[in-house]
């Protein structure tokens, strides 16, 4: 089983991605512009992390 599932995408040189890790069903950005890149919780408008059950 993979820790970490991808659940959402968009763009090809810009890219945006949701990941979700199956483990703790934490939600993580990840974010891609050129060469430079990101991976950060999701936080809610509470600053709490978005949880997927």
């Amino acid at each position: 089983m993979e820790r970490f599932k991808k659940v959402y995408s968009q763009g090809m040189i810009n890219v945006v991605e949701i990941w979700v890790d199956t483990k703790t069903g934490v939600n993580y950005v990840f974010h891609r512009d050129g060469n430079a890149g990101g991976f950060t919780p999701l936080l809610d408008k509470e600053g709490k992390p978005v949880i997927t059950q």
